[in-house]
């Protein structure tokens, strides 16, 4: 199938409204611009030093990654049953009905309003120094401001601007991450490589050992690779591409962000002066560097506006998508396609105005971190787990790429890491991320049964043939 037929999605119950115009590696290029190792591991590398030490770099990044390929899989599969803008929210409502089907998108659009939040002022904080910038949070916010409003303009003139822009995204990061990596290697004076092994001073007022407290680093900036999929509907043959997408930057970026933090974490020449240091990651730099260190700084800073660019593109669809099914307050106005752009354009600025009102109200960049991260792991792990319940049944529709006789194997350990990332990123330090996922799930179960299920019917569907 050489390209996503409109009969494809009409047999899944939709038509072809956005314009389908990427291809495999700009659909891949939007996971991998999201993941964005130049943001996650850089922004909250200070969060992983001083809550594990270098030891987190060295064994907690491989550890999650390893997990983390395993909801990949699992979500790659289901993305190549169901090719749709609703994603997630499709699936869990194909495998366990309208509920749980309503249960994953809310999750699912927390999360993602969670990390553009956290992407954008995580951005704004690391650039307001930079800038020269006084760093106050009036100053940090006029900033957030402005980089939202970027990010928003160009999602709502169109995919094929937001696609080619992702691409060269992709090669960004690979460059950046060779240079910065050849850079350190070649002119920084480096620790032994014994010095991977030290672990951190505990946190004060933390119930969890530092190593599992840092591993939010890497948990964080793996989330965000549902984008290949919620961008289904504007990929040519997205059965196939879709989950290629998924997988492969969630590899790229595992081995490439590796490469990264180690080296930069062996240039480190004073552990306490570093962890004690405002932003631990460009203290490294400049120790090591120099002014050239203050140039691969804003290296970072493009791949970071990059990653806030992609972010808000995935979120709009997932909006766009929840709303025309009428999930959403205001749904007829949310599921709005621009006659001109052919993007979901009042999503795209719905996305933006909730993303800065949320970083009003959470003043860290490590509480927005931390409720991205467990929302959106739930919202992965509901669908997996409906997955493997309904093998038992048979899938109401295979698609090309399928993890066949392996499927149930690698759906259990997805579900368990889910289950034990979304505890751990639960628990003091990050314990607001516990409270809000808590108070959300109780308010979804209380509109549910309070008069939901009886208006909200889910996806238009229709019977699927097994194939």
């Amino acid at each position: 199938m050489a390209s996503e037929p409109k009969s494809e999605l009409e047999a899944l119950g939709y038509k072809q409204e956005l314009l389908r115009d990427m291809g495999a590696f700009q659909n891949f290029a939007l996971s991998f611009s999201i993941i964005s190792i130049l943001t996650g591991a850089v922004t909250l590398y200070g969060a992983g030093l001083t809550a594990g030490g270098p030891r987190v770099m060295l064994l907690g990044w491989p550890l999650v990654a390893v997990f983390t390929l395993a909801i990949g899989l699992s979500l790659g599969e289901l993305a190549s049953a169901f090719p749709t803008a609703g994603a997630l929210y499709h699936w869990s409502s194909i495998l366990g009905g309208s509920g749980a089907g309503w249960a994953t998108a809310w999750l699912n659009v927390l999360g993602q309003f969670a990390i553009t939040a956290a992407i954008d002022f995580g951005l704004a904080e690391f650039l307001a120094p930079l800038l020269g910038l006084d760093g106050s949070r009036a100053s940090v916010l006029l900033l957030y401001a402005a980089l939202l409003t970027s990010h928003a303009v160009l999602n709502h003139v169109g995919v094929k601007v937001v696609a080619a822009l992702n691409t060269v995204s992709a090669w960004y990061h690979v460059a950046g991450v060779i240079v910065l990596v050849g850079a350190v290697l070649l002119f920084a004076k480096k620790q032994p490589i014994s010095f991977l092994l030290q672990d951190a001073p505990p946190l004060k007022d933390a119930v969890l050992p530092g190593f599992l407290a840092g591993l939010l680093q890497a948990a964080w900036t793996f989330t965000g690779y549902d984008a290949s999929a919620h961008a289904s509907e504007e990929t040519k043959d997205a059965a196939r591409n879709a989950p290629k997408g998924i997988l492969m930057a969630i590899v790229a970026s595992a081995i490439a962000g590796y490469a990264m933090l180690i080296v930069i974490t062996l240039a480190i020449g004073d552990l306490p002066a570093t962890i004690a240091s405002k932003n631990p990651f460009i203290f490294v730099l400049e120790g090591a560097l120099g002014g050239f260190g203050t140039a691969l700084v804003w290296v970072a800073v493009g791949a970071m506006w990059f990653c806030g660019l992609a972010s808000i593109t995935s979120n709009s669809r997932m909006l766009y998508a929840f709303a025309r099914d009428g999930g959403l307050p205001f749904s007829k106005q949310l599921a709005r396609v621009s006659p001109r752009w052919q993007t979901p354009h009042v999503g795209v600025w719905v996305s933006v105005f909730v993303a800065f009102v949320l970083a009003l109200f959470a003043d860290a960049l490590s509480v927005m971190a931390a409720l991205s991260t467990v929302a959106l792991y739930a919202s992965y792990g509901l669908p997996v787990l409906l997955a493997l319940l309904a093998r038992r049944k048979g899938w109401p529709r295979v698609g090309p790429w399928t993890l066949g006789r392996f499927g149930p194997v690698v759906n259990v350990i997805a579900v368990a890491w889910v289950v034990f990332m979304v505890v751990l990123m639960s628990l003091p330090p990050n314990g607001l991320a516990g409270v809000t996922l808590i108070a959300t799930c109780v308010l979804l179960l209380l509109v549910w049964f309070g008069g939901m299920r009886r208006h909200f019917k889910g996806p238009v569907l229709p019977a699927l043939e097994r194939q």
